[in-house]
């Protein structure tokens, strides 16, 4: 990686850090988001929108050994794992090791999530979390992308998701998948409150949807901080399988209707399956992509870049050619939706 991408990821994850930590403690407001609502373009967007379902059609319809050839190119250029090892120093230190759920999916130092060590009443944390921050631009929306946390990492995931006041979790990933464990469970508490050391939650489930989508307002406090509680919207999806990807894109994309509207002034929207990098990675790439087209940067079209970007942050995202072939799939079917409401509202279809 060169010295400038190495300066672009640091000053991304320093962002995040910032703007999370001045961004107003105010909860996200659930009932935003507890329906989906039509997304109106604007003139200059529906033109933007409409070049680039031309570009992402015309490409699955007319070469997809094309779609297959750029998969073939990223997997070519997968990091070694020598060279992982030298960027993730801090997740192999032996303090640290435990705190990984997978031997191969580590965070880069230089964009880790850093967390405050609490040391006066924590003796046993380091700071250290097995996730990432995943930035591109100041325009769209930013994620953190970690893995499903261990049974002693909740406490973690907790004061990180307090520390940078993040407003929305994706879980897309059950918590045991054939007779696997994939993830630890640290959100359910729908009979009352649950603790994790001193993180303190409430679970309120606001809804199931017709998608397999569950939603979920979880009440979250720290018993040492005179900070009030907030809420998180957490979205679980349950038809998502490990190493695959859904039988259609619908509710991955009513995922992004729900928490694409969240201001980019709160802090980063976390996203995870159990690595946190193949299902995680590939809702990062849709989120992404459709943003970025609706903001006009139309270097989101090079898909290919975007995974590799992404691969920059956090080795390993977008697994599957499977799902990179899902990426645009989705991309498509949400653009055209895009395009069909705003025709629709404005007569003209």
């Amino acid at each position: 990686m060169s010295n400038t991408s190495a300066r672009h990821i640091s000053s991304g994850a320093a962002a995040a850090a910032a703007s999370a930590s001045t961004a107003a403690t105010k909860s996200f407001d659930i009932s935003a988001v507890s329906t989906t609502e039509r997304r109106l373009l604007s003139e200059l967007q529906l033109r933007r929108c409409s070049e680039a379902l031309k570009f992402f059609r015309d490409k699955i319809l007319s070469s997809p050994q094309t779609i297959d050839h750029e998969f073939e190119m990223l997997e070519a250029n997968t990091m070694k794992p020598e060279d992982l090892q030298d960027r993730c120093t801090v997740a192999l230190d032996s303090e640290n090791k435990s705190k990984n759920r997978y031997r191969r999916v580590l965070p880069f130092d230089n964009n880790r999530v850093i967390l405050n060590p609490h040391k006066n009443y924590r003796p046993s944390a380091t700071g250290y979390i097995n996730a990432s921050f995943v930035m591109t631009s100041e325009s769209v929306s930013r994620f953190i992308a970690t893995q499903g946390p261990l049974p002693h990492t909740s406490e973690d995931f907790w004061e990180m998701i307090i520390q940078y006041n993040c407003p929305a979790i994706i879980m897309l990933t059950e918590l045991v998948e054939n007779g696997t464990v994939k993830c630890g469970d640290y959100f359910q508490a729908e009979d009352g409150p649950r603790e994790f050391g001193n993180i303190c939650i409430e679970t309120k489930p606001i809804e199931t949807t017709d998608t397999s989508l569950i939603l979920r307002c979880i009440k979250v406090k720290n018993k040492v901080s005179e900070e009030p509680p907030f809420c998180v919207l957490h979205i679980q999806y349950l038809a998502w399988p490990d190493h695959g990807v859904p039988s259609d894109t619908i509710a991955v994309r009513e995922i992004f209707k729900r928490v694409s509207p969240v201001p980019l002034t709160r802090g980063p929207i976390v996203v995870h399956c159990s690595a946190g990098v193949g299902r995680t990675g590939t809702y990062c790439v849709i989120h992404n992509t459709i943003q970025r087209v609706l903001v006009g940067d139309m270097t989101a079209l090079d898909l290919a870049k975007t995974v590799t970007t992404l691969r920059l942050l956090r080795d390993g995202m977008v697994q599957q050619l499977e799902q990179y072939h899902f990426c645009y799939k989705a991309i498509v079917d949400e653009l055209e939706n895009l395009i069909s409401d705003s025709k629709s509202h404005d007569g003209s279809c």
